[in-house]
């Protein structure tokens, strides 16, 4: 895959299509959705994460990767979005490996929370069902969510995320052409 490979067959449709199913994973956290585009990125850039940053990201929101020179240029090509020298100086932050810590990204001021770094996280799976137990707004009582491939200890990080709220990190964890949402207002417990 080269940086000019393809990106959205049709940009406005497909990145409309993926807007709706991020806003729909935000909305609804925990909830399994698919990302909405037959994307071919290169590697290790699975498909959801591709559609996530190429509809959110742009040349107003600094990105940082750790998904390798073939996947930064094809981002560059594809979203125009600056790359940034470390996480906690980007908007949004693609990590196919071990992440940096939460606390280390951007979490938005109390007058600005808006300003908090979403992570785009790559697992090996999501499984709604079981699992973790998630609470909070958009979910009614609770939802469970199986996540595979979740870093060692991100239980215990997103307690620490969800407690500077109004401030934080959004998560949007992708699996395949799959993804999930967790915002910063969600609580999770274990299984």
């Amino acid at each position: 895959m080269s940086a000019l490979s393809p990106g959205f067959a049709d940009p406005v449709l497909d990145a409309q299509a993926c807007f709706r199913a991020v806003l729909e994973a935000m909305s609804r956290p925990g909830r399994v959705v698919t990302a909405g585009a037959a994307l071919r990125p290169p590697a290790p850039l699975m498909p959801a994460a591709a559609a996530v940053l190429l509809t959110l990201a742009d040349a107003d929101t600094p990105l940082w990767s750790d998904a390798g020179a073939d996947a930064e240029a094809w981002l560059r090509f594809h979203c125009g979005a600056p790359f940034a020298a470390a996480p906690g100086d980007a908007a949004f932050v693609l990590v196919t490996g071990a992440p940096p810590t939460l606390e280390t990204l951007q979490a938005g001021t109390e007058e600005k929370p808006q300003h908090g770094a979403t992570l785009v996280l790559q697992v090996a799976g999501l499984e709604p069902g079981r699992g973790w137990r998630l609470t909070g707004p958009g979910i009614e009582h609770e939802h469970r969510l199986a996540v595979a491939g979740a870093p060692d200890g991100f239980i215990g990080a997103w307690a620490a995320n969800h407690a500077r709220f109004p401030r934080g990190v959004d998560v949007v964890l992708c699996a395949a052409d799959r993804l999930a949402a967790l915002p910063r207002s969600v609580a999770i417990a274990e299984g």
